[in-house]
């Protein structure tokens, strides 16, 4: 748009985004993702050889960077259906780019996502290899795992297959918040209330007010569920984390946060927005998070190895740090596996690793194998949760917390909490210290009140000790006060995917 040879620079969205106001540029880009039809509207914003052209600039970039071993690149696309301005994004992510589609498919074609997948088994029987990868949940309002299709007809074990077979993974954690749960779907959760970001994508900067079907433990239980009633489980996810930033690689550090938008790279105008700016629009990206990053097991770093650890869901997501958690599962493990030499070698022999379904054993339970190391340039650890759902005989969901792994001389109390890790962030200066915590943690855990006849899921869930939010350092920086409609601290965290258990 901004070079006068392109016929996309005479359009007339092209006249705010090229604005020489920073105000006028930032709510024409918001306007357009929160609402299609202007693009609808003008068919130069469609037009296919243009789209060629830019799907074909993708795929170039991709090869002329991939350098196995060492730097690995995805042909992709983002698919951004945004219905009734809930956002229902997917990440498109091809194996390889030797049977790439000649134009990716835009959410202008369709914003149903039954269309995307019928689009996707599509490209398969072209000889292409893909997946997607759903979005924030929280910002769809209970559209990302409705149990109704857009028909508003029930989903039912054809749509359940589609589903479970084109999206293996789901992103839990980006800039837009963590979309793990919520204490209205988990009361009991102490640390339910992470970074929610609780908005639609409307211009009026509207809250959701569906919290089921936006939120992923929730998800999983709705998938046992469906799976028990005998049409299959759509929601079986493995987790990542990315950024969403769109700022090629990003900066998912607190202390390196420049934002989503432009201007945000200015940290003068990330506590108070541009000059004009809604205060609605303001107070959206002061709850921005800092973005999540995804790890993946894969035994090299090339692009058919990563892709094939991402379909088989042995993923972790953090929100920001760069944690490393291992979750494997099994009836043959002992308790004291996980302390041995060859610990991974026997985890993977006898056992699954997260993504993975159990096995029956010799055990007359479950036993999980859970290592965490801390990120050198983040905070120390402060526990390792499990995190249990499960349906009882009679089919109703249920969901426990159990901490299994902390630092420090701590006893779980009476109520079955335990005690906070303690605090040692100074909020004038934004710095903290590591004289709490632990650098790493690992442990043996068999589930208690475990039925042989109940289907169920486990993922591991690891928390940092406090350490300041990225709008604190902003603040130490500028020598203002820290800002208090949103935190001045946060506890890091990183999710394993789950294994799951189903009755034989």
């Amino acid at each position: 748009m901004a070079n006068p040879d392109s016929p996309l620079s005479k359009t007339e969205l092209a006249k705010g985004v090229t604005s020489p106001d920073a105000n006028v540029r930032m709510q024409t880009f918001a306007g357009i993702l929160r609402d299609m039809s202007e693009a609808k509207r003008d068919p130069t914003l469609s037009d296919p050889v243009l789209a060629h052209t830019a799907w074909t600039e993708i795929i170039k970039a991709a090869d002329a960077n991939y350098v196995p071993g060492k730097f690995t690149t995805f042909a992709g696309f983002e698919w951004t259906s945004n219905p009734q301005k809930r956002n229902l994004h997917r990440v498109v992510v091809f194996r390889d780019t030797a049977h790439l589609p000649e134009l990716a498919l835009s959410a202008l074609d369709s914003d149903d996502p039954e269309t995307l997948w019928k689009w996707m088994d599509e490209q398969r029987a072209k000889g292409a290899t893909l997946f997607a990868i759903p979005h924030n949940g929280n910002a769809s309002d209970g559209l990302m795992f409705d149990l109704v299709k857009r028909d508003g007809q029930p989903i039912d074990a054809a749509c359940n297959k589609t589903r479970a077979a084109n999206e293996p993974l789901y992103e839990i954690t980006q800039i837009k918040g963590t979309s793990e749960t919520t204490p209205i779907l988990s009361p009991t959760d102490e640390f339910a209330g992470f970074e929610l970001w609780d908005y639609t994508l409307s211009a009026d900067f509207e809250r959701p007010s569906h919290p089921r079907g936006s939120f992923a433990r929730q998800a999983l239980l709705d998938g046992m569920s469906q799976a028990a009633s005998g049409a299959g489980n759509p929601f079986k996810y493995g987790f990542i984390g990315d950024t969403d930033t769109h700022n090629a690689a990003a900066s998912n550090e607190e202390f390196n946060f420049t934002g989503k938008f432009a201007f945000e790279n200015n940290a003068k105008e990330r506590p108070t927005g541009i000059p004009g700016a809604p205060a609605g629009q303001i107070q959206q990206i002061n709850e921005f998070s800092s973005g999540g990053l995804a790890g993946v097991w894969a035994p090299q770093n090339t692009r058919e190895a990563i892709w094939d650890a991402m379909q088989r869901k042995e993923t972790f997501a953090t929100s920001g740090p760069m944690m490393k958690l291992r979750f494997f599962g099994s009836f043959d493990y002992a308790a004291d596996d996980v302390n041995k030499p060859d610990f991974v070698k026997l985890a993977y022999a006898k056992g699954v690793p997260m993504g993975g379904g159990l096995k029956p054993g010799t055990g007359s339970a479950p036993t999980f194998l859970v290592t965490a190391l801390k990120d050198p340039k983040s905070g120390n650890l402060d526990r390792v949760q499990i995190v249990k759902g499960w349906l009882d005989a009679a089919g109703e969901q249920h969901e426990k917390i159990f901490d299994v792994a902390w630092s420090g001389n701590r006893k779980i109390s009476a109520d079955g909490k335990l005690p906070p890790v303690g605090n040692s962030v100074d909020l004038q200066t934004a710095t903290y210290t590591d004289a709490i915590g632990a650098a790493q943690l690992a442990t043996g855990w068999t589930a208690p009140e475990f039925q042989a006849d109940q289907r169920a899921f486990y993922y591991a869930r690891v928390l940092e000790i406090p350490t300041p939010r990225w709008d604190t350092y902003d603040a130490a920086r500028l020598n203002m006060p820290p800002l208090t409609k949103v935190p001045a601290t946060i506890q890091e965290r990183a999710w394993s995917s789950p294994i799951w258990y189903t009755p034989n």
